[in-house]
């Protein structure tokens, strides 16, 4: 029987939602510079760096373990500021079936979703995923705010 679940988590922001969702979309791989200490690197492969819709991304980062993953931008909206990231390939594709992250940037919050099927009932939720995205958006937001 499947595992679905799904988690949230948002967090205020002090910066433009445009200046945040445009630095998502145009300077991602710069977030492994400002968090070394969980994202080892990021590749955009094709595109040329900035995110559209079936761009995929090469992520490495730490959970306490390090970890791999393939990621395609299966949804951009510019006009409501969200991306749908899907995990295609990696290590979560252990644990999960399918996984999913999508993030939307309004009105001052920044709010994460994550859906993911799990692939046995003894896995666990992906709380380090979704406290990752947090403490990313928290950090983005001070440098966006402060420069």
């Amino acid at each position: 029987m499947a595992q679905i679940g799904k988690l949230e988590a948002q967090t205020e922001i002090k910066s433009s939602a445009d200046k945040f969702y445009g630095f998502f979309k145009n300077n991602i791989k710069r977030l492994v510079e400002m968090f070394p200490q969980n994202l080892k690197s990021c590749e955009v492969l094709g595109g040329g760096g900035e995110l559209r819709t079936g761009t995929v991304m090469s992520w490495k980062y730490d959970l306490g373990t390090r970890l791999e993953a393939k990621v395609k931008v299966q949804a951009l909206d510019e006009e409501n500021k969200s991306f749908t990231f899907v995990v295609t390939e990696g290590d979560v594709l252990k644990l999960y079936n399918s996984f999913k992250a999508k993030l939307e940037v309004s009105g001052g919050l920044v709010k994460w979703s994550l859906e993911f099927d799990k692939a046995n009932q003894n896995a666990p939720n992906p709380d380090p995923h979704l406290d990752l995205a947090i403490k990313v958006s928290k950090g983005l937001d001070d440098y966006l705010y402060n420069n």
